[in-house]
């Protein structure tokens, strides 16, 4: 039989579900930087120099943050969901659900600075990534380092990515910002130090220019170019590490932590000698 139905046409697919509108980004205030991540938020909320403005945490931040540096704290959170923190960091950034809104430190004299510690001093020459100056600070926080002298321009900024890769070396290590490199070196000899900038031509490893009986400043350049002129004729010394010939160079970060222990294991004092056991 046939069938007495009138013919329909088939119903048109249904269309494909709308993408999520992804979420509006949101302005960093002016003179302002978000510090995330767990470790950097703890170091910067436990420092009086930092002025904090203000704190997202989601619920598991909060106990964990809690864990790390015990309440009470200087801002009252304001507790979020993860989707919060797309808004205003960048997507690959590891917040690990904790973002400070604060200021940028204010950099120290290098008077200052050299008179707060008896660490070594580096010196960064052109080095703009900020996550190798963040690696470096890290190492110079490690190995008690009085701070890290970059130029007004030519380096980064502090910014929430160098902090990050600093994990709260900001807060320990003070940065002070010299407008002439050349000079920053000057003022270090002149208040005692020996100088000694990094290049892989140098002659005498570290370890051997090194001395025991005055403070050290190391001088670092950029990956590509290393030092520049007027810097290597200032230094006292050109040193190198001892790297297998097969590698023709480290990553600048690497380097300062491999120069900032080698300087640390020539300061050390030198182990008393064992008494021999009495009969």
């Amino acid at each position: 039989m046939n069938d007495p139905r009138p013919n329909r046409a088939p119903d048109p697919p249904a269309p494909p579900p709308r993408p999520a509108k992804p979420p509006e980004r949101e302005a960093t205030p002016a003179g302002s930087l978000w510090i995330h991540g767990l470790h950097a938020v703890a170091a910067a909320l436990a420092n009086p120099r930092r002025r904090a403005k203000r704190l997202l945490l989601t619920h598991d931040a909060e106990a964990e943050l809690a864990t790390r540096l015990p309440r009470p704290w200087r801002v009252q959170p304001d507790i979020v969901d993860r989707q919060r923190f797309q808004t205003f960091l960048p997507e690959d950034a590891v917040h690990q659900g904790a973002a400070l809104l604060a200021e940028p430190l204010t950099p120290l004299d290098l008077d200052q600075a050299i008179a707060r510690s008896d660490g070594p001093v580096l010196l960064l020459d052109q080095v703009t990534d900020p996550r190798n100056v963040g690696a470096i600070m890290r190492s110079a926080a490690a190995f008690g380092a009085a701070c890290v002298v970059m130029q007004d321009r030519h380096a980064p900024p502090e910014t929430g990515a160098l902090a990050r890769a600093a994990s709260g070396a900001l807060e320990i290590v003070p940065i002070a910002r010299e407008v002439n490199l050349s000079r920053a070196i000057v003022t270090l000899q002149k208040a005692g130090f020996w100088v000694l900038g990094l290049a892989g031509e140098a002659t005498r490893t570290l370890a051997e220019a090194a001395p025991r009986d005055r403070r050290v400043a190391l001088v670092l350049g950029a990956e590509d170019a290393g030092l520049r002129r007027l810097q290597r004729e200032t230094c006292d010394e050109l040193v190198r590490l001892p790297i297998s010939s097969g590698m023709e160079s480290l990553n600048v970060a690497a380097a300062a932590a491999v120069a900032l222990y080698e300087i640390a294991r020539e300061r050390a004092p030198a182990a008393p000698d064992e008494e021999e056991p009495e009969a």
